[in-house]
């Protein structure tokens, strides 16, 4: 794949994390205004904030909804492609992301859930082909190149907890579809890069704490 494909995919993906996280930022604004009227499926920087910002009955304050909402925000991928530049057939992959317990959702993308809680977003995945959602109704016809694998950090688990089960499932993806691993840039994801990937979440996460 030349670069200028890979540059126009990945302009794609970052359309699609900016709207990501718009929507979490103004999801999170509209329940501190009005908590009571807003009664929609929570927002994901409100659900991400959980295990860091509960008050003694279990519900956060409007100061740390406020304290997250200001968060910086920390976005972490990895590829699983065709090999030699192939595809892999549109059914087959959704079958593979089924059985790794994904679940398409918001945006038409396939999202990793908390437990049983739909707003409790792990990390995503989409397709490397534009806008990045997958279309179920013609899936049989598609040939996807490769996936995006994408965690919002902070998130409603751990971190590194989080980037685990993302890896997990990259791996899990890559040996049943006979695909290449790969990391943001398109290299080949190399344990070292997987450790350094690691401990850039820890730190990130650690800052977060002393902030």
């Amino acid at each position: 794949m030349d670069g200028l494909r890979w540059l126009l995919l990945l302009f794609g993906l970052l359309v699609i994390a900016s709207v990501y996280l718009l929507s979490r930022r103004e999801r999170t604004k509209g329940q501190t205004e009005d908590p009571v009227a807003d009664r929609q499926e929570p927002s994901l920087l409100t659900d991400s904030a959980m295990s860091n910002a509960y008050s003694e009955d279990g519900s956060p304050t409007p100061e740390e909804d406020a304290d997250v909402a200001t968060a910086e925000q920390k976005i972490v991928t990895l590829r699983v492609v065709a090999r030699d530049e192939g595809a892999f057939a549109g059914d087959e992959l959704v079958l593979n992301l089924r059985g790794i317990g994904m679940r398409h959702g918001q945006f038409g993308i396939y999202h990793r859930h908390e437990g049983t809680d739909e707003s409790g977003v792990v990390f995503s995945i989409a397709s490397l082909v534009e806008p990045g959602s997958f279309n179920l109704e013609n899936i049989k016809e598609q040939q996807i190149p490769g996936i995006s694998l994408f965690m919002v950090l902070p998130g409603p688990i751990d971190g590194a907890k989080a980037f685990d089960l993302m890896i997990e499932a990259a791996r899990t993806l890559s040996q049943s579809l006979n695909a290449e691993l790969l990391d943001e840039t398109g290299s080949t994801l190399s344990i070292q890069r997987e450790r350094y990937l690691r401990e850039e979440i820890i730190q990130y996460q650690h800052g977060i704490m002393v902030a």
